[in-house]
């Protein structure tokens, strides 16, 4: 594996000028930074170049080994200290937060990197403005970088890691950089490529232990903790995906927890249900209370739920609703259907409505909807109020709101 992704390393500094590493400080991203450096050495284009969005809400041994690796001479890196729109599931009354927001700067974790590299001023980027999200901020910044000349991103991403980026790697229908099934193209003259995109948990392990390479000490914390290998995550934890290991913050950094706790709202029921509990984020199963239906389970969660977020839901039901009333289901779905099906997204039912705000899933993916540029500029405004009255739910049984 490790020669596989050496050979890539050599394809793609012999063909592009200008390369630069996607760095969070995680095991995957951070043996690629390692490799690239002996890579960017090999074809005489030292430094490399380094994208570095830190999310303020982070380890303080991720800071570290950051700052070990940023000061290191034959890195160049951009340590971005700036206020992005990010994803909190873990709460419905706070939805999304943003890092180093200067309104709240009481109440931040930490205060900025004491480092020459770090990004503070807004006006750095000609294209940023508060309240990106971090997907459009990373696009923005790899066509800023490129200049209009054919760029490569490195990114550390492992298909073994999540049904996701398996996809990633797997999409026949991607552009590709010469075919290259292990690139996709973004952008015009504008490539990410993962040549690690094959390596197991284990490989990562064996190569910074034969290769000496310096990694993030948080993973020693986990295993001590008894964290096995394929469940240790990074990344900003109160995501969809990375909410899972919330509770290790306690464990691991107590201070740091202390903080987190009063920066992120929700931050510590999803410490409390999400690792433990298998039913309160619907990540397993749901437990039907007694009386309900899936269905008025579905809308008795949206009662409970603030206006503008009701709202926000119920606009996705409904489309949901109105497309499967095209495509069989004249009038209402089903209360259940084949659970591998539903997994699929190929049969509709009330539970997988409820599934979906039972975790939180503020963009709907479990209704089979994605993340769109003109939703993610709308809730920068989160806490607009909308009037309750104003909001109603399709009934497919007699083809009246209610």
């Amino acid at each position: 594996m490790y020669e596989e992704s050496v050979n890539r390393l050599d394809y793609i500094y012999s063909n592009f000028d200008k390369v630069y590493v996607s760095f969070s400080g995680g095991k995957d991203s951070g043996i690629l930074l390692n490799m690239a450096i002996d890579a960017a050495r090999r074809h005489n284009k030292l430094p490399v170049h380094t994208l570095i969005i830190d999310l303020e809400a982070q380890y303080g041994h991720t800071v570290d080994y950051i700052t070990r690796m940023a000061s290191k001479p034959e890195v160049k890196p951009y340590w971005v200290c700036l206020p992005i729109h990010l994803r909190n599931a873990v709460s419905q009354f706070q939805p999304h937060w943003i890092c180093w927001d200067e309104n709240k700067r009481k109440a931040w974790v930490r205060e900025y990197p004491d480092h020459p590299s770090v990004i503070k001023n807004p006006d750095y980027f000609p294209f940023f403005r508060k309240g990106m999200e971090f997907e459009e901020f990373v696009l923005e910044f790899g066509k800023w970088f490129s200049g209009g000349e054919e760029t490569a991103c490195l990114i550390g991403i492992r298909t073994d890691e999540s049904y996701n980026r398996y996809r990633t790697i797997a999409n026949f229908t991607k552009k590709r950089y010469h075919n290259k099934q292990w690139s996709t193209q973004v952008d015009t003259g504008l490539y990410n490529f993962y040549p690690i995109y094959d390596w197991a948990t284990k490989d990562i392990w064996i190569a910074n232990k034969k290769y000496q390479f310096d990694y993030n000490k948080i993973y020693d914390l986990m295993y001590l903790a008894g964290v096995p290998l394929s469940k240790m995550r990074l990344c900003q934890p109160y995501g969809d995906d990375q909410r899972k290991g919330l509770y290790l913050y306690k464990i691991l950094e107590p201070e740091t927890w202390g903080k987190v706790v009063h920066r992120v709202e929700g931050a510590n029921f999803g410490n409390r249900y999400s690792e433990n509990s298998r039913t309160v984020f619907g990540n397993f199963k749901i437990n039907l209370p007694e009386g309900h239906t899936y269905e008025s389970y579905a809308k008795f969660l949206l009662e409970t739920m603030p206006p503008y977020l009701r709202h926000h839901y119920i606009s996705k039901i409904n489309k949901f609703l109105e497309y499967w009333k095209k495509n069989g289901y004249k009038k209402n779905i089903p209360e259940i259907a084949d659970p591998s099906l539903e997994a699929q997204k190929k049969a509709p039912s009330w539970r997988r409505i409820c599934k979906v705000l039972l975790k939180n899933d503020y963009w709907c993916r479990g209704l089979s909807f994605s993340q769109t540029k003109g939703e993610m500029e709308r809730q920068l405004n989160i806490f607009l109020k909308i009037p309750s009255h104003n909001i109603n739910i399709y009934d497919h049984t007699d083809n009246r709101t209610e």
